[in-house]
């Protein structure tokens, strides 16, 4: 479930939300690095809670797509290859990128209302967690999407790595992690309500 086997253009075909985010993360992020705007791109992308109180709404959806350190556009875009495929499966399409941007925006609010204003922000790490969100949803409520052999305990652990790792890192919005994961698992009864009770494959 977790392993991925395919080869670059079969992955893209069979996960292509996948791998357009993904792609995006990348964009983004050399433009960011690379050139003239970047300084430009930067100012209007980040999730600055001032010019969210100024009326600028858009940037409760930038910060998803906007990385500036290599580590940090790699290690969730890792991510999102390893755990998005099979919730884009489970979910189709369409659910799949709701549940994405859905636990990344509501993080992102959950920010704004919490941190003060000079509170500035980037990164997919909210919208990861959505999806973190939406797996304890399935393992607890529709677990027959999680048969095979330590899919749970994998999730698990690294849940738990990712939660110590969010109170233990210099410059990490604990609020938009945490409430990344709570809108996940909130909205996955929703986004899961007409998917089929079956066994996963």
């Amino acid at each position: 479930m977790f392993v991925r086997e395919e080869n670059f253009k079969t992955f893209i075909r069979l996960y292509p939300v996948i791998s357009i985010l993904t792609a995006l993360h990348l964009i983004v992020f050399l433009l960011l690095n690379i050139g003239p705007q970047a300084d430009f791109l930067y100012y209007y992308f980040a999730g600055s809670n001032y010019y969210i109180s100024q009326g600028e709404y858009w940037r409760l959806v930038t910060p998803i797509i906007t990385h500036v350190s290599l580590t940090h556009v790699l290690f969730n875009s890792f991510s999102l290859v390893i755990f998005g495929p099979a919730l884009e499966r489970i979910l189709g399409k369409g659910k799949f990128l709701i549940g994405y941007f859905g636990a990344g925006i509501i993080a992102d609010i959950a920010t704004y209302f919490i941190l003060p204003l000079n509170f500035a922000h980037i990164g997919a790490s909210g919208a990861i967690f959505g999806l973190f969100g939406i797996y304890l949803y399935l393992m607890y409520a529709r677990k027959e999407y999680l048969a095979g052999a330590g899919n749970k305990q994998i999730l698990l652990v690294v849940l738990v790595f990712s939660l110590i790792t969010t109170f233990t890192t210099e410059g990490i919005n604990i609020y938009g992690h945490l409430f990344g994961l709570i809108a996940g698992a909130a909205l996955a009864p929703v986004l899961m309500a007409f998917v089929p009770r079956q066994k996963f494959r």
